[in-house]
């Protein structure tokens, strides 16, 4: 959380990334441990910022609008003001390319999570899930490593696949965000479904009990444009120069995450989607063979 000291030492923030990304992110955490050590530890500080930031805007924590102002005055030139801009800019400069443009556009999201999410179109969700995902696709490259002359392939996959992603993350959370008042499908795909977007809220709340039909208008469409991105990120992998095993079983368990939301009558599942250890261990395999 940002405290202006930096008294931290390297050890406790290295300490205090691990610890986040092993409780809060398990999927992830378990594919990075194909990372080369080094890149495993800077990914981790990544991770750690990140999340950091995210937690303060989910908490409604008074902090977030200036946690968010001191991301995008460090991408303008300003010194780092906050542990979080001071890992930034030190990652910045240990990996050439780092995206500062990514780190305004996550703020960006950030901004429009205060705010609360309100899509009104498919395009308005599209450039959601980059700003939330996609952008920490981008700066994950740049930590990565590209090979020689892939840069562009690497980038409009990692666009994809962080997209992909938090379009899992949306499907998978629809009733626990509706109970939140929170909605983040966009009204034109609501409508589609039969849904008054001023209802949505509350109709999402108990999406699982919602008809089968109703349940796979709304799911089936975001799965289609999520399986898209996710054969667009994946593909793009082997332009990354370290992690591409560890990118590529992250990819995996996060897609199988959504096939078996489609599985499952399109989210009647009541209890929280996750993949059981055994299949994520043939995922892991999968993803150690080089397999898509």
């Amino acid at each position: 959380m940002s405290d202006g000291s930096g008294a931290a030492s390297p050890a406790a923030v290295d300490a205090d990334a691990a610890e986040v990304m092993a409780r809060v992110a398990r999927t992830f955490d378990l594919a990075t441990r194909f990372f080369p050590a080094p890149v495993r530890t800077d990914v981790r500080r990544l991770y750690l910022v990140l999340r950091t930031l995210d937690d303060l805007v989910d908490h409604a924590d008074p902090r977030a609008a200036a946690a968010t102002d001191e991301l995008v005055a460090w991408t303008a030139g300003a010194e780092p003001a906050s542990r979080e801009t001071r890992l930034l800019a030190d990652l910045a400069g240990r990996h050439p390319g780092f995206p500062r443009d990514a780190v305004a556009d996550f703020a960006g999201g950030m901004r429009a999570d205060l705010a609360g999410p309100a899509h009104r179109t498919e395009a308005d969700l599209a450039l959601y899930c980059y700003q939330v995902a996609g952008t920490v696709g981008r700066m994950m490259c740049a930590v990565l490593g590209v090979r020689e002359g892939a840069g562009a392939e690497a980038d409009a996959g990692a666009r994809a696949l962080g997209g992909a992603m938090q379009r899992t993350n949306i499907l998978r959370d629809l009733a626990e965000d509706g109970r939140a008042g929170r909605v983040y499908l966009p009204d034109d795909a609501l409508r589609a479904a039969g849904i008054d977007p001023a209802d949505a809220a509350s109709v999402l709340a108990g999406f699982p009990s919602l008809p089968e039909p109703t349940r796979r208008a709304i799911i089936a469409p975001q799965a289609e444009r999520a399986e898209a991105d996710y054969a667009a990120g994946m593909a793009a992998i082997g332009a990354l120069a370290n992690g591409r095993r560890a990118v590529g079983a992250a990819g995996l368990m996060y897609r199988e995450i959504l096939r078996t939301i489609v599985r499952e009558e399109h989210g009647g599942r009541r209890d929280r989607v996750v993949v059981s250890r055994g299949r994520k261990g043939l995922l892991l395999l999968r993803a150690l063979s080089g397999g898509r």
